[in-house]
């Protein structure tokens, strides 16, 4: 999976979930973070930093994008069907979507 086609959320103890883009433009609020015009930190480098949100929470947050993205399109797809969602320790380049 190319880099453009992930996108980085970071928890508030800084763990990072590198996710599927299609899964995370599941929410509009990360959406129009990621595709707003000018030069915000989250369009240019895809990532996207929650700092109220615990390491628990959105790794939920993570599944739950994965779960709406299968079946709002009523098929498995090849993100879908391997869908690890593992935290990333900051630093760390080892753990993707698939």
């Amino acid at each position: 999976m190319r880099k453009e086609d992930t996108v980085k959320l970071i928890s508030a103890e800084g763990f990072e979930f590198v996710v599927d883009k299609k899964a995370a433009m599941i929410s509009q609020t990360i959406r129009n973070m990621l595709t707003s015009p000018g030069s915000f930190a989250e369009t240019e480098h895809g990532e996207v930093t929650f700092p109220e949100i615990s390491t628990t929470i959105l790794e939920k947050i993570c599944q739950y994008f994965y779960w709406s993205l299968q079946y709002s399109s009523g098929k498995e797809t090849e993100c879908t069907k391997n869908r690890h969602v593992l935290p990333r320790v900051p630093g760390d380049q080892n753990y993707h979507c698939s």
